[in-house]
This record gives C-alpha cells, sequence and structure tokens, in this order.
C-alpha cells in the first residue's frame, strides 16, 4: 500500500516537501514519518500537521491527493520510487532526481524537471517556467531523464540543457532551449519568439513551425527525411506521449546555430 498524503485544510501558504521521497519514506517507520520536519512558510511543522497520512512507503509509493498547487519541492532529489500527484503540483517538481517516475494528472508551477539527471516526469496538464531548465544562478540545466507535458508550458523551458529529452504536446514560451548545450527538447504547438537563442549543441524540433521568425543566429542547412527524427517518434510513442506521425514523417527543413554563439545546435521544423 503507498504512502498517501492529503491536505488537511486549504491554505495559502508555501509549503517546502524538500527531502520527502519515496525512497527516504522507505526507510522511516509510522512515526519518523508523521514527525517529518517541513516549512509552511518560513516556520517548521511537523508533517502530520498539515497533511492527512495514510499507509506506508515500503513499495516505494507515494500518492498526493488534492491541491498541491501551494506545495514545492514535491520529489526534489528523489533517487527511485514512483510519485502520484491526482491534482496540481508547486515550484520545482522533480528537481535534481536522479530516477524513479512522477506522474501529476494536473498543472505544475516552475521549475519542474529542474537540473534532472535521471527518471521520468510525466506531466498531463500544463507546466509553467524554466521547465527542464537550470536553477538561479547555475550554468547547467537538465542533464539527463525525461520530462513529457501533456499540455502548454511556458518561457525558457529547457534553459541549459545538457542532456535527456523534453517533450511538449501543447504549446513553449519564448527562449525555448536558451543556451543549450546538448539534448533533445521537442515542441508539438505553438511556440514563441528568440527558440534556441544561445544555443550551443542540441537539437529543438519544432513539429508545428516556430510560429515567429528564427533568431538570425540560424542558417538554413538541409532539407531532409532524419532517421533520428523516426527514432524519436519510437520513443515518444512507447512513452504513449502524443505525436502526429504526419509531420515527423515528412521533409524537414534544418537550421544550424546559434551563430552569435559559435553555436552548432540544430532547429528541425517542417519545409516549406
Amino acid at each position: 500500500m503507498p504512502l498517501i498524503l492529503s491536505p488537511v485544510s486549504d491554505t495559502t501558504t508555501p509549503i517546502e516537501l524538500e527531502g520527502l521521497t519515496p525512497d527516504r519514506c522507505a526507510s522511516l517507520s509510522t512515526s519518523e514519518i508523521h514527525n517529518f520536519t517541513c516549512f509552511e512558510g518560513n516556520r517548521k511543522r511537523r508533517l502530520s500537521d498539515l497533511f492527512h497520512i495514510s499507509g506506508t512507503a515500503s513499495d516505494l509509493r507515494l500518492v498526493f491527493k488534492g491541491d498541491f498547487s501551494r506545495v514545492h519541492w514535491i520529489g526534489a532529489g528523489m533517487q527511485s520510487g514512483h510519485i502520484r500527484i491526482e491534482g496540481d503540483a508547486g515550484r520545482h517538481l522533480g528537481s535534481s532526481m536522479s530516477g524513479g517516475v512522477i506522474e501529476v494528472t494536473g498543472n505544475t508551477a516552475s521549475w519542474a524537471g529542474a537540473e534532472m539527471r535521471r527518471g521520468l516526469i510525466r506531466i498531463r496538464g500544463n507546466a509553467g517556467q524554466f521547465a527542464g531548465g537550470a536553477l538561479p544562478g547555475s550554468i547547467r540545466g537538465m542533464t539527463g531523464g525525461t520530462l513529457l507535458i501533456y499540455g502548454n508550458c511556458g518561457d525558457e523551458v529547457g534553459l541549459a540543457m545538457r542532456r535527456g529529452l523534453i517533450a511538449i504536446a501543447g504549446s513553449a514560451g519564448e527562449f525555448a532551449g536558451r543556451n543549450m548545450i546538448a539534448g533533445t527538447l521537442l515542441i508539438g504547438g505553438r511556440c514563441d519568439r528568440r527558440a534556441g537563442a544561445g544555443m550551443r549543441r542540441g537539437t529543438l524540433v519544432l513539429t508545428a513551425g516556430s510560429g515567429c521568425p528564427l533568431l538570425p543566429g540560424f542558417r538554413r542547412s538541409a532539407t531532409l527525411q532524419l532517421t533520428t527524427i523516426r527514432l524519436l517518434q519510437n520513443r515518444l510513442l512507447s512513452l504513449d506521449f502524443p505525436v502526429d506521425p504526419a509531420q515527423l514523417n515528412a521533409p524537414l527543413s534544418v537550421y544550424r546555430g546559434d551563430l552569435a554563439a559559435k553555436g552548432l545546435g540544430e532547429i528541425i521544423l517542417p519545409a516549406e
């Protein structure tokens, strides 16, 4: 039976659950879990003061039921196990995680999957800004793992991304893939301005086109059908992620850049 948490009451005060991960809870007794220290605003609180708790995490599973939009750092740093959030989640979901699976049925706030190293995050709703990106003051974002967003996301998704895969079924805000170092970022809907700004390597796939002019630091290289794109399509279909085969199997235009950063990255668009 999983460890199940649900809010005791509605609150406008942010709560930080950093450190409450399946792998850690599996080694704690029921008393230790109830007395787990977290922050409500700037006050230290016991976990049982803020949430109804039932079950155990002996099977490495945590379930969050209810509105957790003001609860931050859920699954941050987790190494193994499974987290399911039946509702919305706050900032820093799965930040720096190195293994395991997080599934969210609703929306998440900013920095979902920021600097994640391994594992899988599946967000059925929308994500905020900096998804899969670097934390403030850091020069590297996501370095591995898979982040799937079934809705839309905000600005600077994949900021300073190093490795891994981010796929967005909907639209993305400005500066998608800014300062990318490597990795793959796919956007199924409209992508706002300045996509790929400062990218040095990596692949940014815009299956519906950019929706905005590309930066002048990108130059058209070729029009072709790419085997790697078909492999990407198969990977996403195996993860039950919605992709349009017609878009990825059609001829695609490849743009190289960002030349302003002496970059060797690529933006892939449907051929005109």
